[in-house]
């Protein structure tokens, strides 16, 4: 059900955490890209916030297998939800994609970066991107970026991950409803109820 008129005045900013190594945060990506009318009908922008998994778990390194359970979830998850995936046999190094990430935003870029660096690791099996491979897939979307943006996005990484963990934060993806952290991806329709839900309690002064 569309917001009543007036009552999508107010954008409401929900803070999404991902991180572009995860399977399940790609399948979120392509999720939210065709649920992008109901958003704008509830209201709601997302505001994709990177984190490094690995720093905030501690199991995930980059360049091991991904075990086959994990695998196979995520894989069931994507059928489920109508993604094309063909989960990766080993966790992606995505930290310099992320770190550009920060620059992407502050240039406007974000949501065209998301989609090459999906695109990069998912379909076209990028797997472990040098810093030099990030620039020119930055040149590729016009995202002004060099060393500096990337080091200095290391260091934002950091701190984002360490601000999650605060958000009691346990994986990705993660919507933060107000100070509830919703972790995973449903159907489109689960995603509705609950995003409806949620902007109709923030916008009754219920949820801050």
């Amino acid at each position: 059900m569309a917001a009543a008129p007036g009552a999508a005045a107010r954008i409401l900013r929900v803070p999404l955490y991902y991180d572009s190594a995860s399977s399940l945060c790609y399948v979120t990506h392509r999720v939210m890209q065709r649920m992008s009318g109901t958003l704008a009908d509830l209201g709601i922008a997302l505001a994709w916030m990177p984190l490094d998994l690995g720093r905030l778990l501690g199991p995930y390194t980059a360049g091991e297998e991904i075990p086959d359970a994990r695998r196979e979830n995520a894989q069931r998850v994507a059928v489920e939800l109508g993604v094309a995936l063909d989960v990766p046999r080993i966790w992606p190094d995505a930290s310099a994609l992320n770190a550009a990430a920060f620059a992407a935003e502050r240039a406007g870029r974000g949501e065209t970066w998301r989609e090459r660096v999906f695109s990069a690791v998912f379909e076209e099996h990028k797997l472990t991107p040098s810093d030099e491979e990030v620039l020119a897939l930055a040149r590729e979307v016009a995202l002004p970026l060099d060393a500096r943006d990337l080091a200095r996005g290391r260091r934002e990484l950091e701190v984002r991950t360490e601000v999650a963990r605060e958000e009691q934060v346990t994986g990705v993806p993660t919507f933060m409803l107000g100070t509830w952290p919703f972790g995973g991806i449903q159907t489109d329709d689960t995603m509705k109820r609950v995003l409806e839900r949620y902007a109709q309690k923030a916008r009754a002064g219920e949820i801050t």
